[in-house]
Order: structure tokens, then C-alpha cells, then sequence
């Protein structure tokens, strides 16, 4: 069985991309193994979706061919 990992200590840092903005950001936690998990910066209490490692490099290797 997975179990969700403890985030309240996360140390959450927003993508490069994001130009220091506030606004449709991503953050990740890192130091998790097999697990990515993300959330929105925007609604930083909304929760977080956890992210097998596959599943965030797919994702991550699918914005970078968008753009």
C-alpha cells in the first residue's frame, strides 16, 4: 500500500520559468523518494497531488516539447 507522504515540513521552491511571478505557478517538493509532489502556488493550503517519478518526467518532458 502507498501512503501519501508527510508535507508539512516540504520545503516547496516554484519552477525557473515562473520569472518570480505570483501567478500560475507550480511548486515541487524535492527529497521524496519515488514521489513528485506539486501544488499550486496560488493556493498553497488547496493540497497537493503526488506524482510517481515517471509521471512528473513525462509531464516535465511534455512541456518542454510545447514550447
Amino acid at each position: 500500500m502507498t501512503r501519501t507522504p508527510d508535507l508539512s515540513t516540504a520545503t516547496w521552491r516554484k519552477s525557473s520559468y515562473s520569472e518570480g511571478g505570483d501567478n500560475d505557478c507550480v511548486e515541487v517538493a524535492d527529497g521524496y523518494p519515488q514521489v513528485v509532489p506539486v501544488r499550486d502556488s496560488k493556493r498553497p493550503d488547496g493540497g497537493a497531488l503526488i506524482l510517481g517519478t515517471a509521471s512528473w518526467s513525462a509531464f516535465v518532458d511534455g512541456v518542454k516539447e510545447s514550447l
